[in-house]
């Protein structure tokens, strides 16, 4: 595992949208911009069971995901890794991350059941 440097660690703590690349069955790349933190060296985000990412997710546990410094689109930072996830019953996260980025509650549509995403850093890439 490596670790996240503090200038890496504040993009990524910072309200800071980012992009989360997962690999679909034909190999092609699928992005999606999702709202995140730090754990530890570790990057969380929040998804819904039976989306596309957490199906290849479950497929293929490899990612991606770049925050852009909103100050100076020439700073970001990458951390490639593979993909925990772990069942979020109550939307903990979500609950979070939405304060975070929105200032107010997530409201979950019915039915949907929520995962934490866990990145386990491989490498690490800032630029700027």
């Amino acid at each position: 595992m490596v670790e996240l440097p503090e200038r890496v660690r504040k993009l990524f703590d910072g309200a800071n949208h980012a992009i989360v690349t997962s690999l679909n069955p034909d190999g092609g790349p699928q992005s999606t911009v999702v709202w995140v933190r730090t754990d530890g060296d570790d990057v969380l985000f929040s998804t819904v069971k039976g989306r596309r990412k957490h199906r290849n997710f479950l497929r293929d546990p490899r990612t991606s995901v770049l925050v852009v410094d909103p100050e100076d689109p020439y700073v970001y930072a990458e951390v490639r890794g593979v993909v925990t996830m772990e069942d979020d019953p109550d939307g903990a996260l979500i609950q979070e991350l939405s304060l975070k980025y929105r200032g107010e509650p997530w409201k979950e549509p019915p039915g949907n059941e929520r995962v934490i995403v866990r990145v386990r850093p491989r490498k690490v890439i800032l630029r700027g």
